[in-house]
């Protein structure tokens, strides 16, 4: 793994978390994108080399929604950054981790990503992400 190279945050609302974070980090956000295939609204933040993504649902059947519902707006992942998400699924599969997506998707911000399951990181959603070419 290469970085960390976002934290995502579940919002209830993310006009109101927008202008919150962009007063916390002195800049606005430079990109709002829908992930439709996950029912997520998400907004990007520059924060030295990382970024913060704020996630707010656009269905109540999002994974999104389910987890402010049950534990609140807050941290929902870290992703890292790899070079090679299909190795790195391996390598992380033979080293026992439990992989949610053994095939990479198309995720926000022009990535393929793939999520490690938090029964195995001790409680924390894991996000790999691979620049698309």
């Amino acid at each position: 793994m290469k970085k960390i190279e976002h934290i995502g945050i579940a919002v209830k609302d993310l006009e109101v978390s927008n202008t919150l974070f962009a007063a916390l980090l002195g800049k606005p956000h430079y990109k709002i994108e829908e992930v439709a295939s996950e029912n997520v609204k998400t907004s990007f933040f520059e924060s030295g080399p990382n970024k913060i993504e704020l996630l707010q649902a656009t269905s109540s059947e999002s994974a999104i929604a389910k987890f402010i519902d049950k534990k609140g707006e807050g941290i929902h992942h870290i992703a890292f950054a790899v070079s090679d998400i299909k190795a790195e699924i391996k390598r992380l599969q033979n080293e026992g981790f439990i992989v949610l997506n053994e095939v990479p998707k198309k995720g926000a911000d022009n990535k393929l990503v793939a999520f490690l399951h938090p029964k195995s990181t001790n409680g924390v959603l894991i996000e790999l992400c691979q620049e698309i070419d």
